[in-house]
């Protein structure tokens, strides 16, 4: 008798029929005979962010409202606690809870078109990071006005207070719970002499400029004889705080 021989190439023929349907049964339990392409079951982190920023900022007016009942019910009282009360609206503005008007400036960043090239001969052509606003760009602008004697400042809508970080990720800040794109503004009120010489003469911001005029980042400034910060309206995570030696 002779014996048939099974040769390696009709072997691994098997082996791959064998593999794709295994894949095939486990693709089906785990799908459970829905589309496990379906676009509809799946966000996208970057959908997921943008409407978790939209709750965030309903929640924040929600505070808000809330905030501002609170206040009027205890303002209702027979006139004794008025010296506190005033003392409490002079600390809440100090701490930025409340409105601030006056003179000021704004300060707009932005990333240079995605196909930009050298401006400035004999520079070599950019790498895709020198491109975009990161965050120690938002954080010198800010950083600086603070210096120039601001009375207050808000990025974007957001009024800053001393718990406020600016953070960003990619080429998107996330400030207090809420997703930005840019173009990034952030607003001041203050002496506006006073914080434009603070902007121009911060070393960081000055690096900041030469890659403005190398490769086309956006960088406008521009001032106001009167404008409004709102007040901050988010909650207050402060824990503990030591005061500095």
């Amino acid at each position: 008798m002779t014996r048939s021989l099974i040769r390696p190439a009709r072997l691994a023929a098997i082996g791959v029929f064998a593999l794709a349907g295994l894949i095939f049964w486990v693709s089906f339990n785990t799908a459970q005979g829905t589309n496990i392409r379906s676009d509809g079951s799946m966000l996208r982190l970057s959908d997921l962010i943008q409407e978790r920023s939209r709750q965030n900022e309903e929640l924040d007016s929600q505070a808000a409202a809330m905030r501002r009942q609170v206040d009027k019910l205890a303002r209702r009282d027979d006139g004794s606690g008025r010296d506190q009360d005033r003392r409490l609206g002079s600390l809440e503005k100090l701490a930025g809870l409340k409105k601030l008007s006056g003179q000021g400036l704004t300060v707009t960043l932005d990333d240079a078109p995605s196909n930009a090239t050298a401006k400035v001969p004999g520079l070599p052509d950019p790498e895709p990071n020198d491109l975009v606003i990161h965050q120690q760009d938002l954080q010198a602008v800010v950083n600086a006005l603070w210096r120039g004697g601001a009375k207050g400042i808000k990025v974007m809508d957001q009024r800053l207070i001393s718990t406020s970080a600016v953070r960003c990720v990619g080429n998107t800040l996330i400030l207090q719970g809420r997703v930005y794109s840019p173009p990034y503004k952030v607003t001041a009120v203050g002496d506006r002499e006073k914080l434009r010489t603070a902007l121009d003469k911060a070393p960081a911001i000055q690096n900041y400029l030469e890659y403005v005029d190398a490769y086309g980042l956006g960088w406008k400034v521009e001032e106001h004889e009167a404008l409004t910060l709102p007040g901050y309206s988010g909650t207050v995570d402060l824990r503990q705080a030591k005061p500095l030696e």
